[in-house]
């Protein structure tokens, strides 16, 4: 069975960096596709950054509002899925989660996601 666990969310100030992480168990990230998500209260789920790893090229990918600012990055050996956030905003005040699926998906389509972490909260306020 897979499973996610994140980890690293915390209050932090506008500008501010934080690494999230999302330890995986039950698949091998060398052949997965590993989204990061993010909900603000009264919003709906919304993509955050993607990486996928199979036979094909690899892909990863990000939402505008983070372009430039974040960064996903995958340690197969660990079987670990992190996130830097930089610059952070307070827009970026969310619940943040990670979540696998086949590695072949449309990473963008939050639909395609088969296994979901229980998520971290990152709140950013002066």
């Amino acid at each position: 069975q897979v499973q996610l666990v994140e980890s690293g969310g915390g209050t932090v100030q506008p500008g501010d960096s934080l690494r999230l992480s999302c330890s995986v168990s039950g698949v091998r990230l060398d052949y997965a596709a590993v989204g990061w998500f993010r909900q603000a209260p009264g919003k709906d789920r919304e993509g955050v950054a993607f990486t996928a790893t199979s036979s094909s090229p690899n892909i990863t990918d990000y939402a505008d509002p983070v372009k430039g600012r974040f960064t996903i990055s995958k340690d197969i050996g660990e079987n670990t899925v992190h996130l830097q956030m930089n610059s952070l905003k307070p827009e970026d005040t969310a619940v943040y989660y990670c979540a696998e699926g086949w590695p072949g998906i449309n990473v963008r389509d939050i639909s395609h996601y088969d296994y979901w972490g229980q998520g971290t909260q990152v709140t950013v306020s002066s």
